[in-house]
């Protein structure tokens, strides 16, 4: 049966709901005291006790993309405020983020491009601020002390038609929805775009009454008047800005209730509801077979998001998980089940490798979507489903992306040694499953899956990097040699070999170029 969300929206609190819908207001235990005030002169003197401000760096460092995210200070949580305009397609938007500084700061970055920024403030103070590339530069009348919480507002206006380096929307005919991964948040909204600076998320969108508008989370509250429906959302899991969801359109939103344990709900294009309901009705059926390898769902909510358009510009892969509302084009989901079942489970098994534990850096992507992957793969060979190769076991999969190993070595780099031109190529996919694979082929299946519980468990609502991943591995299978194992494994250059499989072969690397579309065959999804 399917309910309309003005039926069936789940409303927390009323106080809840009253805080995410009221005029953004700056929290006021959050704001640092007036600068003339004596407690900021006091303030002030502690922080030059400590240090003389600096700048926060603009990026965090990472090896695939430098100067993603920013140094100086932790996000905690947004709030993001969205008033779309149908008639020209555009939005104006705030954002409030609240953050902790992690040095003394003069100045901090914030991650922005194509944007118009209309004002900035910091703790309730007009700051000045500059655009310098991808970043927006913001300075606060008054310098931010290590380890003290403040608060920044930007009020900005966004086109989604605007062509930027690193897309983070998808235009459709009615709205727009959001493909952020990997470096696209920030096209979006002012942000640390970096998934190691997870944050709680609490949503206000406003559009034409008989718009849809859904986001990350929960929906706490609704409301209508003089021609235009606010709703708001709350995320009860913090999330990596790659991770962002927000769409506006002409959708229903099919809830299929908690009767699983997780509240499923689906946001569908109206007219294709019907068309669609096969390959949606398909999602308890997934969850109760992947929980008994995974455990407990992580999230609050689950669903898929075809998003209104099927525009083969729109978005270059299959689907994303986006967190809560994962995101296809719909004529991918009017196939059979033997044709996208499997990418399917890849998709849901990101509520767990991806979303609750998140990367700690984009060199650790092979985490996510390896985990992803061999799940997808298992329950693919599990219904007999030859995949597009025609292998029907994990074995035979296996022993053909091994023979492929030193080519994609050469090709793509290491499995945790990615760049920027190669990150989503299908070392980081299968390549990680083989990983995997090896992995339990030497410490067994048992073993094995303690350690996927552990680390579940350990980085829940975090992230994990490939190092701690290592180390959990020999601590928990208590083999030592399971860390330089897995080291040769993710950044070797050559192909280790296999356990139980002596006399699996490994190709030679060929003299001429590789075609770029044959190396990132699992990301376009033909699996």
């Amino acid at each position: 049966m399917r309910v309309h969300s003005r039926a069936s929206r789940l409303l927390l609190p009323a106080a809840a709901a009253i805080a995410v819908t009221a005029a953004p207001l700056l929290p006021a235990a959050a704001v640092e005291p007036d600068a003339s005030s004596p407690a900021a002169r006091a303030l002030a003197a502690r922080a030059l006790a400590a240090g003389a401000p600096a700048p926060g760096a603009p990026g965090v460092g990472d090896k695939v993309y430098p100067n993603l995210g920013n140094g100086g200070y932790d996000v905690s949580k947004y709030l993001v405020d969205f008033d779309y305009s149908e008639q020209d397609q555009t939005v104006d938007a705030q954002v409030l983020l609240t953050a902790r500084a992690t040095q003394e700061l003069s100045r901090f970055n914030l991650d922005a491009v194509g944007l118009t920024i209309n004002a900035v403030e910091v703790n309730g103070r007009p700051a000045t601020f500059a655009q310098d590339g991808e970043e927006l530069v913001i300075t606060p009348a008054s310098a931010l002390g290590k380890g003290k919480t403040f608060v920044v507002k930007v009020s900005y206006g966004a086109d989604p038609r605007t062509p930027v380096p690193n897309q983070g929307w998808v235009p459709t005919e009615r709205g727009f929805a959001l493909a952020p991964q990997p470096a696209g948040a920030h096209a979006v909204l002012p942000s640390n775009d970096h998934p190691s600076d997870k944050a709680h998320f609490a949503f206000r969108i406003t559009v034409p009454e008989g718009t849809t508008a859904v986001a990350n989370g929960t929906k706490v509250a609704e409301s209508t008047k003089d021609g235009r429906t606010t709703v708001a959302y709350v995320s009860r899991d913090p999330i990596a800005t790659e991770l962002l969801q927000i769409a506006v359109g002409g959708y229903e939103i099919v809830d299929r209730g908690a009767d699983t344990g997780v509240h499923l709900r689906d946001v569908v294009p109206a007219e294709k509801v019907s068309t669609l309901e096969p390959a949606l009705s398909l999602t308890p059926g997934h969850l109760n077979w992947i929980r008994p390898y995974l455990g407990d769902f992580p999230l609050e909510a689950y669903g898929l998001l075809p998003a209104d358009t099927d525009d083969p510009e729109a978005f270059d892969f299959t689907g994303l998980e986006t967190q809560t509302l994962t995101l296809y084009k719909p004529a991918f989901l009017t196939q059979e089940e033997k044709n996208i079942g499997s990418h399917m489970m890849h998709e849901m098994v990101h509520n767990w490798w991806g979303n609750s534990v998140s990367p700690a850096s984009w060199s650790d992507l092979w985490i996510n979507e390896g985990h992803a992957d061999y799940y997808g793969l298992l329950y693919r060979y599990e219904r007999g489903w030859p995949d597009a190769r025609g292998f029907t076991t994990m074995e035979q999969r296996m022993k053909y992306t091994y023979s492929q190993g030193d080519i994609w070595r050469a090709e793509s780099g290491p499995v945790a040694d990615p760049n920027a031109a190669n990150l989503f190529d299908n070392q980081r996919y299968t390549g990680g499953v083989l990983v995997l694979y090896a992995l339990r082929e030497k410490v067994g299946p048992e073993p094995f899956a303690q350690i996927e519980d552990a680390i579940l468990a350990k980085y829940r609502n975090g992230n994990v990097s490939t190092a701690q991943f290592v180390a959990m591995a020999a601590d928990v299978s208590g083999d030592p040699s399971v860390k330089p194992f897995l080291e040769e494994w993710l950044y070797g250059t050559k192909t280790p070999p296999m356990p139980n499989h002596p006399d699996w072969p490994v190709d030679p690397v060929p003299t001429g170029p590789v075609a770029k579309s044959t190396l990132q065959t699992d990301r376009l999804g033909t699996k």
